[in-house]
């Protein structure tokens, strides 16, 4: 899957919500990416609820995985900033899109998706996060979320098709959209430094 993942403009460093706020877009389009594959895959998830719930444990998963991207490379205070604002953009391209298709309140969505974020934020943080290959437990654990979504016939299948198929492709496109972005900003930061 290809996004776009490079800066417009330059001009200026971006602030890590800047840097937040794009990458949110790229997990939106990665995780529907995901959705559209496994419907492929003949596992029936229905328009409405079902298919807002594969999508929110998806987009969990991926700002979990970028948390974990970012942690060595920015303080604790940047960190909190970027992976804050990550959520926060995450949970309002959700509600709106779950609004728009379902109705109801926008902000009811969010605050819904937030409160399940920070409740898996604590169970991913049981696992540990060494990319795709290192990650088997903490991979598995989005398989095993995906179980409560899907029909009774796909139960079976899910947590392969997550770890195998899915999970890869999707960190896969989301490390290179975050280098991009965090390297064109330390490139833009370096080119423009005072003389």
């Amino acid at each position: 899957m290809r996004v776009k993942s490079r800066w417009f403009k330059g001009g200026r460093e971006k602030t890590p919500q800047e840097i937040a706020g794009a990458l949110a877009f790229i997990i939106w389009r990665i995780s529907e990416n995901a959705l559209r594959n496994v419907r492929k895959a003949d596992f029936d998830i229905a328009i409405g609820n079902q298919y807002f719930a594969f999508l929110a444990e998806f987009l969990i998963f991926l700002v979990q995985v970028a948390d974990r991207i970012v942690y060595p490379q920015l303080d604790a205070e940047t960190r909190l900033a970027f992976t804050t604002a990550l959520a926060t953009r995450v949970a309002e391209i959700q509600a709106e899109n779950q609004g728009e298709w379902l109705g109801n309140p926008v902000g009811e969505y969010k605050r819904i998706f937030i409160d399940r974020l920070n409740q898996r934020a604590g169970e991913y943080a049981e696992f540990e996060y060494k990319g795709v290959e290192a990650s088997f437990s903490f991979i598995r654990y989005l398989g095993a979320c995906m179980l409560d979504v899907v029909d009774e016939k796909d139960k079976s299948w899910v947590i392969d098709q997550v770890m195998a198929i899915e999970v890869p492709e999707a960190v896969e496109t989301l490390e290179k959209a975050m280098l991009n972005l965090f390297d064109s900003e330390k490139e833009h930061a370096h080119t423009h430094a005072p003389g």
